[in-house]
């Protein structure tokens, strides 16, 4: 399941509301208001993302066994319910709330998630690990938007991510379109597949999925 944080001392003298673990991963913290987020909003997120992950897990059956993932990403985090979707796996997940979302880490942590926010239009510290699988949503239009380089994240990723890891970019067509020009360069050509997912409520425009999986390199030897 995903690494989660337990209730601070400062919670339990200001009465923090939260539920104990794990019904905290899916009940309303007290705090959504103060981001301007309703309940009712709040939970059609939380399904949203397991109906989203259950997909993911299906596109990739064929080649993700039990123990492919230990470490995950997931790189705009929101309220965190990608990670909540995974609650029934063995990983441990990274939420990465962008710079102009910040004040969303405080859910992260209600829910008894860890997280962080993070510039992605900068390089990651990723000590002490790396990651066998990076999600990133919106996260390539979003950069674009602050004429931030596609190029540089996905070389990024590339350092971050571990040989055999996989990526699920979820993004705009031409995003995904971008993106496979660089794929057999980054190595991310071990097992690729693409897909138009099913709309839902977070779906504002037409989206594409591609996941890929990064192969191992080879030492190419002297003729």
């Amino acid at each position: 399941m995903p690494t989660i944080f337990g209730r601070t001392e400062m919670h339990k003298e200001k009465g923090s509301g939260l539920e104990p673990w794990p019904q905290r991963l899916t009940a309303a913290p007290p705090r959504l208001g103060e981001i301007g987020i309703t309940v009712e909003e709040f939970q059609k997120d939380t399904n949203v993302w397991i109906q989203r992950v259950a997909a993911y897990w299906r596109q990739m059956k064929s080649v993700v066994h039990r123990n492919s993932f230990r470490n995950v990403m997931d790189m705009n985090s929101n309220l965190g319910g990608f990670a909540t979707a995974l609650k029934d796996k063995d990983v441990w997940v990274m939420n990465v709330a962008p710079v102009n979302a910040s004040s969303k880490l405080k859910i992260i942590y209600d829910r008894g998630l860890i997280g962080t926010v993070h510039d992605w239009c900068e390089s990651f510290s990723t000590y002490p690990r790396t990651y066998d699988l990076l999600h990133a949503w919106s996260v390539f239009s979003q950069i674009e938007e602050r004429d931030c380089s596609s190029v540089d994240l996905l070389i990024e990723m590339d350092r971050i991510l571990r040989p055999e890891g996989f990526v699920i970019i979820r993004d705009k067509p031409y995003v995904i379109n971008h993106v496979h020009k660089y794929l057999a360069s980054l190595n991310w050509d071990g097992w690729l597949s693409e897909v138009e997912p099913s709309t839902d409520d977070h779906s504002t425009s037409e989206e594409r999925v591609l996941i890929a999986r990064k192969k191992l390199w080879e030492e190419i030897s002297e003729l």
